[in-house]
Order: structure tokens, then sequence, then C-alpha cells
């Protein structure tokens, strides 16, 4: 069962959750409960509590500017296509972008542009696995669970736009 806190950041309030085997959900926070097998972390739950700590660490450095790479073990539940497209988009270089059909191409399945993007838009722990670098074919900034201006934000914080 994971554990939860907030995380104030510049894009807005962040919900972090974590497990024993690493950070779970980096969410947008937009107001909703967290679900209800979820626990406040109050700084017992020993390794779990640990993470968040460590993610809102790394989160203050990248939001400093002085972080471009996470290290924070990931704990993302999902089907084994979701998996190989989120550790595609940690492989995308801070300040660059690419787009659907690249990301397609780098999983070595060129024709799947839209299970690509619907994998993309379930990604649950954003910023860390930056699904915010992945842009449309013509080079626009297309959907992002956090908003678009979130994703301009994130972008232009790591020198791009």
């Amino acid at each position: 069962m994971p554990i939860y806190t907030t995380f104030n950041s510049p894009v807005g309030p962040l919900l972090l959750a974590a497990t024993h085997d690493g950070l779970s959900h980096l969410l947008f926070d937009r107001g909703t409960e967290p679900p209800i097998d979820w626990l406040p972390d109050n700084g017992t739950h020993g390794q779990a509590s640990h993470w968040l700590t460590q993610a809102g660490h790394q989160l203050t450095e990248y939001f400093a500017g002085t972080r471009r790479d996470f290290d924070i073990p990931l704990a993302a539940t999902g089907t084994p296509f979701q998996r190989s497209v989120w550790q595609s988009l940690r492989d995308i270089d801070y300040g660059t972008t690419i787009s659907y059909g690249e990301l397609a191409r780098r999983i070595g399945n060129p024709r799947a542009v839209r299970a690509v993007g619907l994998a993309n838009g379930r990604n649950p722990i954003s910023i860390i696995v930056p699904c915010h670098r992945v842009i449309g074919a013509n080079g626009s900034l297309t959907g992002y669970g956090g908003g678009l201006d979130r994703k301009h934000t994130l972008l232009a914080l790591e020198g791009i736009g």
C-alpha cells in the first residue's frame, strides 16, 4: 500500500506516493483526495518514507536547475508495453524533445504511435518519467495530463521553447 505526501513546486502542488520498492506516483494535485488505500506519510514508514524524502530533494534540485537526471527507484505498475514506453521516456535527454513516432521507433514498434501516446498519457510518474518531452510530429505541444501550460513551463525550465 502506497504512502503519500504533497510537494509544492513551481508548476503547482504535486502528489507523491511510494512503496518500499520506490516512487510509485508523481501526480499533479488537482485538489482531489488520494485513493482511499493510500496512507499519509508521517515519516514512520521506513523505506517508503525515505523514497518520498529523496523524491522531494531531487525535485527541488530539478526545479532549481541543478539536476538533470533522477536516480530514485521507481515502482510504477502497468502493462509490459506501458513499462517499456515509460522506460524509453527516461532515456530522453534533459533539454530535448522527441515525437510520438520517434518514441514508437525507440521501443521497436514504429506502427504503435497511438498506443505509445496512450501509454504516455497513463504515465503515473510525471516529470521524473519525462512524458513532457514528447511533442507532436510537427513540433507542436500536444496533450499533457498536467495541462499544456505546465508542459510549456517544464520544457522552458529545461531550455526548450
